[in-house]
């Protein structure tokens, strides 16, 4: 196979652009095995008492997770992102105006590889969220098993990432008042709107390799599934300095369109029919956002929303 390389004379602005994504692609791959084995570390040295006192602090922050986080402003309008942004580049596009009194759950779709566009919409301000939906403020639903691994915790709660328990996702919209989004949560509760958003281009940032039922990759990803409650999918793109392999994001647009809130009544103990006909409403609401839109991203227009 012949090696494509990039050139030597790329513009420093684009130098940086994959800079900042070697660093998003290090931090959702290994940066969680970094902080472990330095508090292992650090356990293991003199500095062992700063160990034991962060340990007393992890228990007695232990909630702060579920309970809305503790996210920094700071961190996410770091320069950095503003570069993570314009290598694919990701924007974000608003159909209607969301009232800030309520609470809304965005219904993100795809998921992706490494869901760049949740992330650079929802965990940064690198894509204007607060200025295209002022008075309202995201979180991003992540598998509590990250918020247990020390330092690393911290670092993905300055984003607005908090644990997709349950009682998590409940907290959020369920706070007085309202402005509170919950990105990719599950269920309902008082003022709650659904809201389905669709992610163009963020099924193509990766390959990934096949993996049909029965296979050992795919028997091996349910065992990962069953024990951490996530799989991997495995998957290559393109390197730092060649375009042939690697795991580094291909450089392809990303458009994230939110779409019209389907409002929610609560119902203490909703019947089977009830679901059923809030899952319709959902992706008829997600099925009419991708056709509304479609064409203007590349789309064919003989190509639809297929639900499996």
């Amino acid at each position: 196979m012949k090696i494509e390389f990039a050139p030597l004379n790329i513009p420093l602005r684009r130098r940086l652009q994959t800079a900042a994504v070697v660093q998003w692609v290090f931090s959702f791959l290994a940066l969680a095995q970094c902080c472990l084995a330095a508090y292992l570390l650090l356990c293991l040295s003199q500095w062992w008492l700063l160990a034991l006192l962060y340990a007393g602090w992890l228990y007695l922050d232990r909630d702060t997770p579920t309970t809305g986080g503790r996210r920094s402003h700071w961190v996410r309008s770091w320069a950095v992102w503003s570069y993570f942004r314009d290598y694919f580049p990701i924007s974000l596009i608003k159909t209607v105006d969301l009232d800030p009194k309520h609470n809304y759950v965005f219904g993100f779709h795809p998921h992706g590889v490494l869901v760049a566009g949740g992330f650079g919409n929802f965990c940064t301000e690198a894509s204007g969220f607060s200025t295209l939906f002022p008075g309202l403020t995201p979180y991003l639903l992540m598998l509590p098993f990250w918020f247990r691994v020390p330092f690393f915790r911290d670092y993905i709660m300055c984003g607005g990432l908090v644990s997709s328990e349950k009682c998590s996702a409940s907290y959020i919209v369920s706070r007085p008042g309202g402005g509170h989004v919950a990105v990719v949560a599950v269920g309902g509760a008082p003022e709650a709107h659904l809201v389905p958003v669709f992610s163009f281009g963020e099924n193509e940032l990766f390959d990934q390799m096949e993996n049909p039922v029965g296979s050992p990759l795919r028997r091996i990803q349910d065992s990962l599934q069953k024990v951490m409650g996530v799989a991997l999918p495995l998957f290559h793109a393109r390197g730092v300095f060649q375009y042939n392999f690697g795991l580094l994001p291909y450089r392809k647009s990303i458009h994230t369109v939110v779409g019209r809130p389907i409002p929610v009544v609560q119902t203490p103990s909703p019947s089977r029919e009830d679901i059923d006909a809030l899952h319709k409403l959902y992706m008829e609401g997600l099925t009419q956002l991708f056709e509304e839109h479609k064409e203007n991203y590349g789309i064919p227009v003989d190509k639809h929303l297929k639900f499996i």
